[in-house]
């Protein structure tokens, strides 16, 4: 197990440039797969999701390479096998997402059942009855989730009936390479979705946006592409929280506006300073932070994934902050923590009027969570030995360390390492006092 050893108390200073997005990287590199050819992937972040995708490409018969600093590149051709090795199940969500590579090119699909950060029920099934409509049979057996379309997929019109960020990306996998037409209603709006068309489309795809709408016509073959990832806005959010907690001034390369606009909409309303410009955005403290309300929605409102980086940041502000989490089910696990170095957060129930149409997850559920907290500010924090709950858990648990007095010992870093690159090394060169051990 790896940790990491921390000595709060020192503002964050400097300059730290910002990788391509997680949530697009591993879903490029499938998609790469779905060609013949070689496809070039630039910007590629060295983080732990790109790993577990690259290995299993490997494992299937994909021939992958690094050749360069930040640079993937898949060859499309020789794909050997029909099964999704289990390990891809245990480390991450991207399980289903092979799906349609596997059913288009060799009729039948093993997967294992998806893992990744425990945050509560992640359910698959609008995944699964994409792929139903789309003419796959789908079992649920001892090996996993197995499919079969023999002849391939074909065109269908599916409709989400909550938005899904990874079902949208699963079916326009699937749907590129399927015989017709397909339409998928409802699609999630995420940038890392158009990310991730772009691509396509310069691979031959024939995929179009319709709004909440996306058009795919498929095409018979795929050919090799060269793209440049998305910069990755929630590692932005990151840094930026960080640099306004701490009371510093950090200068994030690659950030963009267009990406942050739900997050720096709710910076203007407690008076965090930012500044954009060609070369990024820089972010400041400035003055007393003040209280806010938010809850999470899905794209283009604010993220579920930086609602714990936001949370923790408004245990610096003045007076009590609301946040409701509507997208996730269990992403507030990490309060726990917090309160045990000083916060003080009150869980309560929202009770919204429709709960089913409210929130995102599955509704009423199997399990019930809190999903919202009143956070009283400005509150001092006392250095804990900590335990990352999950990936975003994970970086506002190291914000949190840094603002405590005195030492903190986080154990389990290697979820943080699975969506951000060095993440020791880069808050080292901004001044932050964290040793990996």
């Amino acid at each position: 197990m790896t940790s990491f050893k921390i000595i709060g108390g020192t503002p964050l200073r400097g300059a730290v440039r910002i990788g391509g997005a997680k949530n697009a990287s591993f879903k490029l590199m499938i998609a790469a797969a779905c060609g013949t050819g070689e496809s070039r992937l630039l910007n590629m972040s060295n983080i732990g999701d790109v790993d577990v995708t690259y290995k299993t490409l490997e494992a299937i018969g994909i021939k992958c390479s690094r050749p360069g600093d930040n640079t993937v590149y898949i060859v499309g051709n020789g794909l050997s096998t029909d099964t999704i090795p289990h390990f891809t199940g245990e480390k991450t969500r991207a399980a289903t997402l092979f799906a349609g590579l596997l059913l288009n090119k060799k009729g039948r699909a093993i997967i294992p059942l998806p893992g990744g950060c425990a945050l509560g029920d992640r359910p698959i099934e609008r995944h699964l009855e994409g792929f139903r409509a789309m003419g796959a049979t789908v079992l649920c057996t001892d090996l996993g989730i197995e499919m079969e379309a023999k002849d391939g997929l074909h065109g269908a019109t599916y409709r989400f009936e909550k938005k899904s960020h990874t079902g949208t990306e699963a079916l326009i996998i699937a749907a590129v390479l399927a015989k017709g037409q397909s339409i998928i209603e409802n699609a999630g709006l995420e940038p890392e979705i158009d990310d991730l068309i772009s691509f396509f489309n310069q691979m031959g795809a024939q995929v179009k946006r319709d709004g909440e709408k996306i058009i795919i016509d498929g095409v018979k073959n795929l050919h090799g592409s060269t793209h440049y990832v998305m910069s990755d806005r929630n590692e932005a959010v990151s840094y930026a929280t960080m640099a306004i907690a701490t009371k510093g001034d950090v200068i994030i390369e690659g950030a963009s506006p267009t990406y942050l606009k739900a997050f720096l909409d709710e910076l203007d309303k407690i008076g965090g300073r930012y500044e954009a410009s060609e070369y990024g955005i820089r972010f400041w403290y400035d003055k007393p932070l003040v209280s806010t309300d938010i809850t999470t929605s899905p794209e283009p409102g604010f993220m579920t994934d930086w609602q714990p980086l936001w949370t923790t940041m408004m245990t610096q502000a003045q007076g009590i902050s609301t946040v409701v989490e509507a997208v996730t089910q269990h992403r507030l696990a990490f309060t726990t923590q917090l309160t045990q170095m000083g916060a003080k957060i009150e869980y309560f129930d929202p009770k919204p009027q429709n709960p089913e149409d409210f929130y995102e997850f599955n509704f009423p559920e199997t399990v019930s969570y809190p999903h919202a907290a009143h956070i009283t500010g400005p509150t001092p924090f006392v250095g804990r030995h900590l335990t990352v709950p999950d990936l975003r858990g994970g970086a506002t648990l190291v914000m949190a360390a840094i603002l405590a007095k005195g030492e903190s010992i986080i154990d389990n870093v290697e979820l943080i390492d699975r969506g951000y690159e060095r993440f020791d090394e880069r808050l080292q060169n901004l001044s932050a006092n964290i040793t990996r051990i």
